[in-house]
């Protein structure tokens, strides 16, 4: 687990905006910066024993690779990232030097506009902080 990266009232902050705009498909949050992580929600019906080191890893690099192969694309600015699995969803919010990654059951495309935007604006918050 992290090192209390965030103060309590941040971590209860994000995850109310998540369970606000996903509802009780939220499995799990994990705030993380280049150094660190902290995962401040997991559903209780899920196994603690994922190696978010080794995730936290791949979404910050994937955050890199993803902003550098299309910028200045006609798609425009980059926004989120969701992955699809077998058993869920991973939604990536990422700032310059923070990000968070929530891990769902099925949602909307809707759903997933709602809570990356909340996610977002948490971000830039924090870097205002």
């Amino acid at each position: 687990m992290g090192t209390g990266l965030l103060t309590e009232e941040a971590a209860e902050r994000i995850v109310t905006t998540c369970r606000t705009a996903i509802g009780d498909s939220l499995r799990s949050v994990t705030y993380f910066t280049r150094d660190d992580y902290e995962q401040v929600y997991l559903r209780e019906d899920l196994e603690r024993d994922a190696d978010l080191s080794t995730f936290i890893g791949h979404e910050w690099r994937g955050f890199k690779t993803a902003r550098t192969a299309y910028q200045g694309s006609e798609l425009g600015d980059y926004n989120y990232t969701i992955r699809v699995f077998d058993n869920g969803f991973l939604v990536r919010v990422t700032s310059d030097s923070d990000g968070v990654f929530v891990t769902t059951d099925g949602l909307t495309v809707k759903d997933f506009e709602e809570v990356a935007t909340a996610i977002n604006a948490f971000l830039e918050e924090r870097s205002l902080e």
